[in-house]
């Protein structure tokens, strides 16, 4: 039996996810081929058939990726980032042979919802493209009326778990993957140790962002807040200005002690998976010495960013799409990075000194708008992490991968890029 389409999954998110996604590809007729990497891919892929190992250096992989696509007649490349230099390989070679590509990524709207698009995500997404009145005219097609994301990240200690595992796979069982380089700059064996340092101080570092919450709520003064992100994360690396955090943080103090009233106070919130590999605190603190303003900054550990953003007179961030989170409150958001929610409407282009004194309001409809298009859209109830959250995501994925539009196009052709009962999350898991 012939078929007319051909998967290849490269590297996915830590976990079964891709394996699941392959199962159910497999379940409705199509080819699935997978590429590991390493100990870590080959372990999360299991004894689903189709794995081809990649065990030569990084200079020999786009012809071997060559001679897979060729020999398994390969269509559709799955892979779940676009900028690591394994999948911006597979990304050019797709283009020039007129390959779809399936990107996932983490939410734009998250914490309940994953990213899937075609051809590319953040930097690289068709969304970069759209203006707000071609996102209203194709809203224009839709009436229906999506909820407010939950205030929570379902999903976090199997994330952490699962990003720990599959470092000591690569730390202890990568013998056969002789070729193997990691993407990120830190070394394996310091990652893994991070992830299980992590997982092993959960409950202690909750304890610690619960007093730090406490104090700058209870404080009765103005506050603003700077959303750190992760230093080696794709976005951060790819789509910004800054050579590193630092340059971030010292940008955000001087803007701040020049522009903001004395009696308002900053607080720098960590990323959720922040491992600790850069000494944000001690950045932090040292930059608001310097500028005078010690007594009126605040680093929180990671956690819950409804907790401490529903009081906030504004925020900024590089482009975290915690930022989202922002503009849906109505708050003032700058960001200095490329994203895709940086839109004149609801993304404040004032200089930083000038948004410390007195930010400008998002157009809140304009945001709505944007919002409900990325719901029609890209954006897909459920999680790569936890089972129930992959459970929800596989009832929809396959029939969206195996549609000839990309969700943008389905949307413009008249018909939701899924179907509607579920693009709507249950009241009960509202906040």
């Amino acid at each position: 039996m012939s078929h007319a389409k051909a998967y290849l999954f490269l590297q996915g998110p830590h976990g079964p996810f891709f394996r699941q996604l392959g199962r159910m590809l497999r379940k409705a007729g199509v080819p699935v081929w997978r590429v590991g990497f390493n100990a870590g891919d080959a372990a999360f892929w299991g004894r689903a058939p189709g794995y081809i190992p990649f065990q030569g250096k990084a200079n020999a992989w786009p012809e071997t990726l060559a001679a897979i696509i060729k020999a398994r007649k390969i269509t559709d490349i799955v892979l779940y980032g676009d900028t690591r230099p394994t999948h911006a390989e597979a990304v050019r070679q797709a283009r020039a042979l007129g390959l779809r590509v399936h990107v996932f990524e983490e939410g734009y709207l998250r914490p309940y919802w994953v990213t899937y698009e075609r051809g590319g995500s953040n930097g690289h997404s068709r969304l970069m493209d759209f203006t707000l009145p071609e996102m209203q005219q194709r809203l224009a097609q839709s009436d229906i009326d999506l909820p407010t994301p939950p205030a929570h990240w379902g999903d976090m200690r199997q994330h952490v778990f699962y990003g720990a595992l599959y470092h000591w796979f690569v730390m202890f069982r990568n013998g056969q993957y002789p070729g193997y380089r990691p993407h990120r700059a830190l070394p394996v064996h310091r990652e893994a140790l991070l992830y299980t340092k992590r997982l092993l101080l959960m409950p202690f570092m909750a304890l610690e962002r619960y007093v730090t919450t406490r104090r700058v709520k209870s404080g009765g003064y103005p506050y603003h807040l700077a959303l750190l992100q992760l230093e080696h994360d794709a976005s951060f690396q790819a789509h910004s200005p800054f050579a590193d955090m630092a340059a971030f943080i010292e940008l955000v103090v001087a803007g701040f002690a020049k522009g903001a009233r004395a009696h308002h106070h900053l607080v720098f919130k960590a990323h959720p998976l922040e491992n600790g590999q850069s000494p944000l605190r001690q950045m932090i603190r040292t930059a608001a010495k310097e500028h005078g303003i010690a007594a009126r900054t605040h680093y929180l550990r990671g956690g819950k960013l409804a907790q401490i953003l529903d009081e906030a007179r504004s925020a900024v961030t590089v482009n975290s799409t915690a930022g989202q989170q922002a503009l849906w409150r109505g708050i003032p958001l700058k960001a200095f990075g490329t994203a895709v929610f940086s839109k004149p409407a609801f993304v404040s282009d004032q200089p930083l000194p000038a948004f410390f004194a007195n930010p400008r309001r998002p157009d809140a409809q304009a945001y709505r708008e944007y919002r409900q298009f990325l719901l029609e859209t890209s954006q897909v109830p459920g999680g790569f992490y936890s089972a129930s959250g992959r459970r929800q995501l596989l009832r929809q994925l396959v029939d969206m991968m195996l549609d000839d539009a990309d969700p943008y196009d389905a949307l413009l052709s008249k018909r939701p890029a899924m179907p509607a009962p579920l693009r709507v999350v249950d009241k009960g898991q509202l906040p």
